[in-house]
C-alpha cells in the first residue's frame, strides 16, 4: 500500500490514508482502457442520423421520358440517386452504436485508470468539505488552497468525487465550468478519470470506492 497525505479544505495536513495496491497499484492495462473508453463514447452517440432513399423521396412516380427514340439515356425515375433531389444510396439510417462490454473489463479499466493517476501522483484526498453555505467563491478559494487553479486556460481539469449528502459542496462547485467535474462514487468510470488531470476524493468517497472495487464489493455487484 502507498501512503497519501490527507488535507483539509484549507490545504493543511489532516493525517494520512493508505491506498490499496489492488485498487491504486496495479499495472494499467492500456488495451482494456482503450476498448472500454471507446465503447463508452460510442454509447453516448445519439445515432439519429437518417437520409431518405429513393423510395422515401416525394415525386418521381412517372417515367421522365420514353425509353427509346429521344437520344438521351434511359431513365426510370427522377428520384434515382444520380438525380438532383433524388434519394441517397447507402446513406446513414438510425442505429445504436452501443457495444457489449463485460463487467469485468469495465472494472479492470477503472482500476487501470485509478492506478495510472496514482502512479502520476494525481490523486488527492480531502478529509471533508465544510462549506457554511453554497458559494462558488468559497469553492474557488478552496481549490486554490489545494493547488488546483480552477480558472484560466491552463488550469488543470479536476474530477471531484462527492457523496450524495455533500449538497452544499455540490452547489458550490457546480458553476466552475468544464475545468471542474463532479461525480458520485457509484458513477466513477475510466473515461472521466482519464480525461481529468486530478482526481480528488473525500475520506468518505475514497472508502466507498475502495469498498466497491475490492473483491468483496465486486462479488456483491455480481450477485446483484
Amino acid at each position: 500500500m502507498s501512503t497519501l497525505t490527507v488535507r483539509n479544505q484549507s490545504g493543511g495536513d489532516a493525517g494520512s490514508v493508505e491506498l490499496p495496491e489492488a485498487v491504486f497499484g496495479i499495472e494499467p492495462n492500456v488495451a482494456v482502457m482503450h476498448q472500454v473508453v471507446t465503447a463508452q463514447l460510442a454509447a453516448a452517440r445519439a445515432g439519429t442520423h437518417s437520409t431518405r432513399t429513393r423510395a422515401e423521396v416525394a415525386g418521381g412516380g412517372a417515367k421522365p421520358w420514353r425509353q427509346k427514340g429521344t437520344g438521351r439515356a434511359r431513365q426510370g425515375s427522377i428520384r434515382a440517386p444520380h438525380w438532383r433531389g433524388g434519394g441517397v444510396a447507402h446513406g446513414p439510417k438510425p442505429r445504436s452504436y452501443r457495444q457489449r462490454t463485460p463487467k469485468k473489463m469495465v472494472r479492470l479499466a477503472l482500476l487501470s485508470a485509478l492506478s495510472d493517476r496514482a502512479a502520476e501522483s494525481k490523486v488527492a484526498v480531502i478529509d471533508a468539505w465544510s462549506f457554511d453555505a453554497p458559494r462558488t467563491k468559497d469553492a474557488i478559494t478552496a481549490l486554490g488552497a489545494l493547488g488546483f487553479r480552477p480558472e484560466g486556460e491552463r488550469a488543470p481539469r479536476v474530477l471531484l468525487v462527492l457523496d450524495r449528502t455533500d449538497e452544499t459542496a455540490w452547489k458550490s462547485f457546480r458553476n466552475l465550468g468544464d475545468r471542474v467535474q463532479i461525480i458520485l462514487p457509484e458513477e466513477l468510470n475510466a473515461y472521466d478519470v482519464l480525461v481529468n488531470d486530478w482526481l480528488v476524493f473525500t475520506s468518505a468517497t475514497l472508502e466507498a470506492i475502495v469498498s466497491r472495487l475490492t473483491d468483496g464489493g465486486s462479488n456483491e455487484e455480481a450477485a446483484a
